[in-house]
């Protein structure tokens, strides 16, 4: 099988990645058996030959604070399209 491990700014946050989607929202990331999760983050690298899918967070602005913030990800149900 192919599946991947996904790393979030140095840290392993999800096994077995079968799909690595970018969407609106961030990166979705689906396995067989957890549920999906979408991530606020960018793809940094892709490595195929080890099986590793490396992201970091992207900065956004919040509201009229001029402060950038690191957003970590959120997961999302499953009934999502």
């Amino acid at each position: 099988m192919c599946q991947a491990t996904v790393y979030l700014n140095g840290n392993e946050i999800m096994k077995d990645v079968l799909l690595v989607e970018p969407v609106p929202e961030g990166i979705r990331l689906v396995t067989f058996f957890e549920p999906q999760r979408i991530v606020r983050a960018k793809i940094r690298m892709i490595d195929l030959m080890k099986h590793k899918v490396i992201l970091e967070s992207r900065l956004e602005t919040e509201g009229s604070d001029e402060k950038n913030r690191e957003v970590e990800g959120i997961d999302t149900p499953l009934d999502r399209a």
